[in-house]
């Protein structure tokens, strides 16, 4: 099963993906610390009000996450080309909720920054509440996963060894289209890509990843208690713009999607901020 968040008429709501229609869930305004895996599969299913998939406005998959935790340097060619050395414990850095925006909003370009650029990922959604969890019980504290751009402003990331002033930008990172249960997909099998302007600029599999999503969790919830709604960045391929030669930054009027097989994909312009 998958899950949107969307908005309809002004009402908020989560809705179990059909087709090409949504099955709203009755008492679920969103995904978020309250809602847990077993939250998810008990709600009723409100299928005499099913909405066209294409008439609701679709949010960020998770809108009011306690933690938004992102990994660098996980992908084998990304490393090679950023030119460091292959890192023995996850590189990690935050976002917040208000980083977050949904999966075909306009990203805002904001007039600070001339060095913008594109990080396809896949993101992990938690729907257990853990701490100190071990690899092999990790995937049972999953909801499910969806797609990320984490949109970074490089001459921000670069102003200091931290990268947080150039990741955690306000309404700069399309989360979703929608939720995948871990029993939906297998993601060894996923390819993941990012076309930017019709120009495929990223691919890779998530088989590639030097740090595993179990892995990840486990690393993570050592120091932090994961609860329901966190939302986890996986990292990114190889072929960021910054490291291209010649650089392909981002700019207004822009169109920028990723896609992952079996999860979807977020497609977005880029638009002066005014």
């Amino acid at each position: 099963m998958s899950y949107v968040s969307y908005e309809y008429n002004g009402v908020r709501g989560v809705g179990e993906v059909d087709g090409e229609s949504l099955i709203p869930l009755q008492g679920i305004s969103e995904i978020g610390r309250s809602t847990t895996i077993e939250t998810l599969a008990s709600a009723e299913r409100k299928t005499n009000h099913a909405l066209a998939l294409d008439q609701v406005r679709v949010l960020p998959v998770v809108t009011d996450p306690a933690r938004v935790i992102c990994v660098g340097l996980n992908y084998r060619d990304h490393i090679v080309e950023t030119k460091r050395d292959f890192p023995t414990y996850p590189v990690m850095f935050p976002k917040y909720a208000s980083s977050l925006i949904g999966a075909y909003d306009d990203i805002v370009v904001p007039p600070e920054s001339s060095e913008v650029d594109y990080e396809g990922e896949m993101a992990v959604v938690i729907g257990r509440r853990g701490r100190r969890i071990t690899e092999e019980d990790a995937l049972d504290h999953v909801l499910g996963y969806t797609v990320a751009n984490d949109i970074t402003m490089r001459d921000f990331q670069y102003k200091t060894h931290q990268w947080m002033q150039g990741k955690a930008w306000d309404a700069s990172t399309p989360l979703g289209p929608r939720i995948v249960c871990p029993a939906e997909v297998d993601l060894a099998g996923c390819g993941i890509r990012t076309i930017v302007n019709g120009e495929k600029v990223q691919e890779s599999n998530l088989s590639q990843l030097l740090f595993t999503v179990p892995n990840l969790i486990a690393t993570i919830s050592t120091f932090t208690t994961l609860e329901p709604g966190d939302v986890i960045l996986t990292g990114t391929p190889g072929g960021v713009g910054y490291r291209r030669k010649p650089q392909l930054l981002l700019k207004p009027g822009d169109h920028v999607s990723v896609e992952i097989d079996n999860l979807g994909s977020v497609s977005n312009r880029l638009v002066t901020d005014h």
